[in-house]
């Protein structure tokens, strides 16, 4: 501002003048009822963009953020019930949808026309965005103006398609931010992903206003002199990264699930009394992530010199009971075992959905799972066969199916794929490269192995579990005075746990206070921004 009002002592009125004119435009429109439901030339919304950055980027900011990026689902579109589509979008207030099949192609199953009539737009300036989808594809279009639109196909893939489509439709999604909200919530999540301090806080941002997280700054020093042979056999490292690649992904992933952190190992002692770290992600010569076990000097040094991630990282000791049960020899062997095997890509979001719809955060669902699953398999077929198609597969007891002949057996069926997904994974399928274990999962897998879920261990599928699954686990130590004297040294907050490494406090809700019970996590919800869960889910 100070560019604007430099001219001139008026020029400077006019600017403050300007600026009060339009908070007060915004506010009244935006807060009022009575002015929202009339139809503006133009909405305050709309004109944001166009607002000198210092007013418009704090107002976009807190109006959309990188959830917007999530379509909504408004319905399908079949000939089979002989009816249409009525609902109402972001832009036009009143819509409707109808499917019309033909064959002006002259194609063995023809193809389809999509009808969509949008009239009572709130204002003249703006706009909604749509995505269609079937199993087979997805498309967009957006619609400016009042009028019946059409969306062709002009030949389906196939008979599948053509059966599916007629019994089940076509799918419409509706980017609810808009163009300008959904072009500010890319804003939002770009920076999630570099490896930048404005990556950093971007992070930091999400996950406080999406989770409530709170990144207290601790006292300096940020990093704690270990002394190794506190250290045993089971105990647990919870891993926080807040930057880069892999930042932007956990970032996404605890808002999913609730954890409060995105990457776990476990510390390990071999035959000879070494401490080792078994870690399933990590990053091999070749680029590809797998299980490994690593010394510990070598890990803790990666960690300290290498990982440009930021992580912060917190050491959740064994309870002394829990310690003297650890069976070293069967988790030595189980670890050797899984060396070399790809991380477990296959379960890894099957640990997070257990519930036909509440396990996904507004406006994510099934039907937007299963329409970007279909992008992918058209992108990357080998990476979604690897991410999904497989496991899908083993749910309904099918092999070598694509996705899109999944989603339509799982229909002939006469289930959904929101119930697919909840089908629990199971701890002893292996899939065409092995055994698969996300990096909690093979952790709570030497547990197994180990002997710490005793009798239990037969009722629970550990790649069911969340990162935050395990460290609620009452498996770790409750009293403070037996934690390590450098445990949390210098901090002016005592943790139950000792946090190793990192700029901003750890936090762990709920840590260590859930005794395992059969079918633990199969059925459980996890919606932010409170993750609340009933007892035994």
């Amino acid at each position: 501002m100070a560019t604007l009002s430099s001219s001139s002592s008026s020029s400077s009125s006019f600017s403050k003048t300007h600026f009060t004119i339009t908070l007060l435009i915004l506010l009244t429109c935006t807060l009022n009822p009575n002015v929202q439901a009339l139809k503006a030339p133009i909405h305050p919304q709309d004109i944001l963009p166009l607002l000198p950055h210092q007013i418009s980027w704090p107002l976009l900011n807190s109006l959309w953020g990188a959830a917007d990026l999530l379509p909504s689902f408004v319905g399908a579109v079949a000939v089979a019930n002989n009816s249409d589509l009525h609902w109402k979008g972001s832009c036009f207030y009143e819509n409707t949808a109808w499917l019309e099949l033909h064959n002006k192609t002259g194609s063995q199953f023809g193809g389809g026309t999509l009808h969509i009539k949008v009239s009572s737009a709130h204002s003249w300036t703006c706009m909604d965005i749509y995505l269609f989808a079937t199993p087979y594809r997805v498309t967009w279009d957006y619609y400016f103006l009042s009028r019946e639109h059409t969306l062709e196909f002009d030949e389906w893939s196939g008979k599948a398609e053509y059966e599916y489509v007629k019994r089940k439709g076509v799918a419409i999604f509706l980017m609810e931010a808009g163009m300008i909200g959904t072009l500010q919530a890319l804003w939002e999540v770009f920076p999630l992903f570099t490896n930048t301090g404005w990556g950093e806080n971007s992070n930091l941002a999400f996950l406080k206003k999406h989770m409530g997280a709170n990144f207290e700054v601790r006292p300096e020093p940020w990093v704690t002199n270990i002394t190794e042979d506190d250290i045993h056999s089971g105990d647990f490292l919870a891993i926080s990264k807040i930057r880069g690649r892999w930042g932007g992904f956990e970032t996404l992933e605890k808002w999913v699930s609730g954890a409060y952190a995105g990457h776990s190992a476990v510390c390990l002692r071999d035959p000879q009394g070494k401490l080792w770290v078994g870690e399933s992600g990590h990053e091999d010569e070749e680029g590809q992530d797998v299980i490994a076990l690593l010394p510990w000097d070598e890990w803790w040094d990666f960690e300290l010199t290498k990982d440009d991630a930021n992580p912060h990282i917190a050491l959740l000791p064994l309870h002394p009971d829990l310690r003297s049960r650890f069976n070293e020899t069967a988790a030595w062997e189980y670890a050797q075992s899984m060396v070399g095997l790809p991380y477990g890509y296959h379960n890894l979001i099957f640990s997070w959905i257990d519930t036909v719809s509440d396990n996904y955060p507004p406006p994510l669902d099934a039907n937007l799972v299963a329409s970007v699953m279909t992008v992918w398999d058209q992108m990357q077929p080998a990476y979604a066969a690897n991410m999904w198609n497989e496991a899908l597969n083993k749910r309904l007891g099918t092999q070598g199916l694509e996705l899109a002949e999944i989603l339509v057996e799982v229909e002939r069926r006469g289930s959904s794929f929101a119930e697919l997904l909840t089908i629990p994974e199971q701890d002893d399928w292996v899939y065409a490269d092995g055994k698969s274990t996300s990096c909690v999962a093979f952790v709570l897998e030497m547990y197994k192995e180990a002997g710490l879920f005793g009798e239990l261990a037969d009722q629970i599928q550990v790649t069911e579990f969340t990162i935050k699954d395990a460290y609620t686990l009452n498996f770790y130590e409750n009293n403070s005075s037996r934690l390590p004297k450098w445990c949390n040294e210098g901090d002016t907050v005592e943790l139950p746990f000792c946090q190793i490494k990192g700029k901003y406090r750890m936090e762990l809700p709920g840590y260590n206070t859930i005794e395992p019970y059969p079918h633990m996590t199969e059925r459980c919800p996890s919606l932010p921004p409170d993750y609340s869960r009933p007892q035994y889910c």
